[in-house]
């Protein structure tokens, strides 16, 4: 067999990197839990129309078919696609089971999601999600608007993740997330006249990928925007403040309408909160957009600091039309963190490291294979008491197995004694050496499972 060739886009960490992964799924998890949201988990493939339903993704998604297709295809399983998001099965999921939901429904999801875009750094076509959202039947308070910050500030700021001028202390936010309202955007633009404002809004969520004077002549040929008009809305995306002082400086530019102001009021709410519970976590910035079309009030996007030239590793919104049939609306607000995608970035910078390349914290040596079932004895023993251990491949000198733990970053190599009895136990990173019984020996609690750093 010849050697494979890499795809692009569909990353595979090393196992050193797999363990950081895993430690912070968990954090994240936990994080969830600690603030109600119960686990889910959806298919990975929806009809293609669902997928195409919601914003401008057509050239993202990922068709599934046959090889040999034989015969007409299944009910309902002739134009699947794989999700690029969470959000969209997530709203399908409720439709489908709200006779069996308690409202508000209060969920987190962590799975592979696929988008068909150009491979880059922190840019993959398979990544890793995990989701939170809250969605309840007809209304949905604003008020959890305001608490989707708080969640994420809390799963990502104990983090280690430091940044690229060497690190923050883990008591101050490594995070920004920066807030705005499509309310206030859509009013304001309403305001100064424009006749089609999603068009707007989707030309002013590129700016910062063109420039504003792009964003401008995007304005005018999309949403007809005249001169003074694009330049108002340039104004607009200038704003951003870390408390609520961003309203008065919108009405400074003295647009009114009623959309306006119910935006106004709903991201004062959330500033308000987040600067009683998690200060410096959060920025009202009125540049930010979000291109989906089902977003229709607070939207999210989370800063990673050092890392702001790669863009959001954490986003989402309310939407209020997204999970609805004809009888019923079920709105709802959520976020997604990037987990791919942060971890991408870090392992690019080098910024994150793991104590060993494996689990293992005691290698049980080995004096001679026939003595393999006395090591295997001891390995269980320590496993029982819950200290990840495994035994020497080889019966070799021990010279050479305690090599082969230093390689593997082990901290612990256990010699048996004769007899069951006389048994010692290594720290080779100090050499110190002393009696133990596997039934009674602990290690540091620093040394019992790799640590993130």
């Amino acid at each position: 067999m010849s050697k494979p060739t890499p795809i692009s886009g569909f990353p595979e960490w090393t196992p050193p990197q797999r363990m950081i992964e895993q430690y912070v799924l968990e954090r994240i998890r936990r994080t969830f839990e600690m603030y109600g949201f119960a686990p889910l988990e959806t298919r990975a493939v929806e009809p293609l129309e669902q997928l195409l339903r919601k914003g401008e993704t057509s050239k993202e998604v990922y068709l599934i078919s046959r090889l040999q297709e034989e015969g007409a295809a299944s009910a309902g399983e002739g134009s699947l696609g794989l999700h690029f998001d969470l959000t969209v099965p997530f709203a399908r999921y409720v439709l489908e089971n709200a006779g069996r939901l308690q409202f508000p429904f209060r969920r987190y999801q962590i799975q592979k999601v696929w988008r068909g875009e150009r491979p880059q750094e922190g840019r993959y076509r398979e990544f890793l999600q995990a989701d939170i959202d809250i969605v309840d039947r007809d209304t949905l308070p604003p008020h959890h608007e305001a608490e989707i910050p708080l969640v994420i500030g809390d799963a990502l700021g104990g983090l280690p993740l430091g940044n690229s001028d060497g690190g923050l202390p883990l008591d101050r936010p490594a995070i920004t997330i920066q807030v705005n309202n499509r309310k206030i955007l859509e009013g304001f633009y309403r305001g100064v006249g424009l006749a089609d404002p999603l068009a707007a809004l989707r030309a002013v969520d590129r700016l910062d990928r063109i420039g504003p004077d792009r964003v401008a002549a995007l304005l005018a040929e999309t949403a007809g925007a005249t001169e003074a008009q694009a330049k108002a809305c340039l104004a607009l995306t200038e704003i951003a403040t870390s408390d609520p002082s961003f309203a008065d400086a919108v009405r400074g530019l003295g647009v009114t309408d009623p959309m306006l102001d119910e935006g106004l009021a709903e991201l004062v709410a959330v500033m308000e909160n987040a600067g009683a519970h998690a200060p410096g976590l959060c920025v009202a910035d009125l540049r930010i957009a979000r291109g989906l079309d089902y977003y229709t009030g607070t939207v999210y996007e989370t800063q990673l600091r050092g890392y702001e030239r790669f863009g959001s590793i954490s986003s989402g919104g309310r939407y209020d039309n997204l999970a609805s049939d004809a009888n019923v609306r079920f709105p709802g607000v959520g976020i997604s963190i990037g987990v791919t995608r942060l971890l991408g970035l870090l392992f690019g910078a080098e910024a994150l490291s793991i104590s060993r390349s494996v689990p293992t914290c005691v290698l049980v040596a080995l004096a001679a294979e026939e003595r393999r079932p006395e090591s295997n004895r001891i390995a269980d023993a320590l496993r029982r008491r819950g200290i990840p251990t495994e035994v020497s491949p080889s019966a070799a000198k021990f010279g050479k197995q305690i090599r082969y733990a230093e390689r593997r970053g082990i901290p612990y190599v256990w010699f048996p004694g004769a007899d069951g009895v006389g048994d010692e136990v290594k720290d080779i990173r100090s050499g110190d050496q002393v009696a133990a019984a596997p039934d009674v020996w602990q290690p540091p609690v620093a040394d019992l499972w790799p640590t993130v750093g």
